[in-house]
């Protein structure tokens, strides 16, 4: 891989600026679940942004914005009790933008975009806990309430990077995750030559301990019981346990293809799953699925035949995992495509795909009742494209949702036992 890359200058440590959105989930989820409840297949097509309700929604700047816009934005309408047939929606990191954007996956003859909060520049990682999410951007910590969908706190980074800037190689927040309990957020700040993970309290908005870790740290996780966070550094071929009581870390090497080459491998980690039992679940190469035992530190493998250099992984309700494969990079020399592997039997389904994509979560046709697999476009090499792949994972047919801003990370929402 290519060495890391200027961006453009910014001041570290910002004053928290709030912003909102000129729409309110509650109108939202009044007109989504008419039409989505009504769709038959995932196929079907629903309105657009603007519906005879009045519910609007902004659209992402057409260039690529320095800061955060400064000016807040007023709901026009007040927040209101969820309906019990709340549509499953997704929330998307506009990369190469400032926006979260909500996005409906069955619009498929326009942008899926029904709404967009303006977070801050460059947003990577996103986590949720009941109706809040937390966006880790180049400059903080985005606190946004989802019921109003408006940002309420920009929390700022206590290794704060010396610069803001896009793409693969910025600095700023990567990964990040919730405890189970709701009470801290842990995310991984990448400054260049150093990355730290930062744990802050929910209710102060304080960071209350910075921990190092490996180089890039481009996913977070937080075991089941809220003792332990692990982050998967990308360019140090490795996995960080930090005691979330002790603030100790606990570097564990993972490198099924060894660590030749260095930082201009492409045999590294990029994202990982937690099985029921505890362990790390990370994909190489199309080659193999690794199980780290985060305890123990010993790992194990799964063979794939998938043939493809992944990146996103995503867990299925019944032990699967989807992941996504982005072509012919390092050992691996096949096209992008998506796997599907039970971890348990060894069995796997590849699919073909024509673009290459970074993240993946599972979603919920709320139509149809499908399990479908949702790939983020916001590829962190080349050919990243503003929109997603959706893959129902009974036939593995797809088709593509527009997405603008490069879509780097996608959850469900509401929250959901599909993820």
């Amino acid at each position: 891989m290519p060495s890391l890359c200027p961006s453009a200058p910014s001041t570290a440590r910002r004053p928290v600026r709030r912003s909102g959105l000129a729409t309110s989930i509650g109108t939202l989820v009044a007109v989504l679940a008419l039409t989505v409840l009504a769709a038959c297949s995932p196929g079907s097509t629903t309105g657009g942004a603007t519906d005879s309700s009045g519910a609007t929604s902004t659209s992402p700047p057409a260039t690529t914005p320095d800061e955060p816009t400064d000016e807040p934005t007023t709901a026009t309408d007040e927040p209101t009790a969820t309906d019990p047939a709340e549509p499953r929606l997704l929330l998307a990191t506009e990369a190469e933008s400032d926006g979260l954007a909500v996005v409906d996956p069955t619009v498929r003859d326009g942008s899926a975009v029904v709404a967009r909060v303006v977070v801050g520049p460059a947003p990577w990682g996103i986590a949720t806990h009941g109706r809040t999410a937390f966006v880790a951007t180049a400059q903080g910590v985005a606190v946004v309430d989802l019921d109003a969908l408006v940002r309420t706190d920009l929390i700022p980074y206590r290794d704060a990077p010396s610069r803001v800037g896009y793409g693969e190689y910025r600095r700023g927040g990567m990964g990040i995750a919730v405890s189970p309990d709701g009470a801290r957020v842990h995310v991984a700040v990448h400054r260049g030559e150093d990355s730290t993970l930062e744990t802050i309290d929910v209710a102060t908005r304080e960071v209350v301990a910075s921990t190092p870790v490996g180089l890039r740290p481009f996913d977070v996780l937080v075991s089941a019981d809220g003792s332990e966070v692990y982050t998967v550094d990308h360019d140090e071929f490795s996995v960080h346990v930090v005691d979330t009581t002790t603030f100790q870390a606990w570097r564990i090497e993972v490198a099924p293809f060894g660590t030749e080459d260095g930082l201009a491998s492409f045999e590294k980690p990029h994202y990982a799953a937690l099985d029921d039992d505890g362990t790390l679940l990370l994909p190489y190469q199309g080659r193999v699925l690794v199980r780290l035992d985060p305890a123990t530190g010993t790992t194990t493998t799964v063979a794939s035949a998938a043939d493809s250099h992944q990146h996103g992984v995503a867990r299925t309700p019944d032990g699967r995992v989807v992941v996504v494969g982005n072509g012919p990079f390092g050992n691996a020399t096949g096209g992008p495509n998506v796997a599907v592997l039970d971890p348990a039997t060894g069995e796997e389904r590849v699919a073909p795909l024509t673009r290459r994509h970074e993240t993946v979560t599972t979603w919920t046709d709320p139509g149809s009742g499908a399990l479908h697999a949702v790939l983020a476009g916001g590829y962190t090499q080349a050919e990243a494209w503003d929109g997603a792949t959706v893959v129902d994972l009974a036939t593995l047919e797809s088709s593509e949702i527009q997405i603008p801003g490069r879509p780097q990370v996608v959850v469900p929402f509401p929250e959901g036992t599909d993820r």
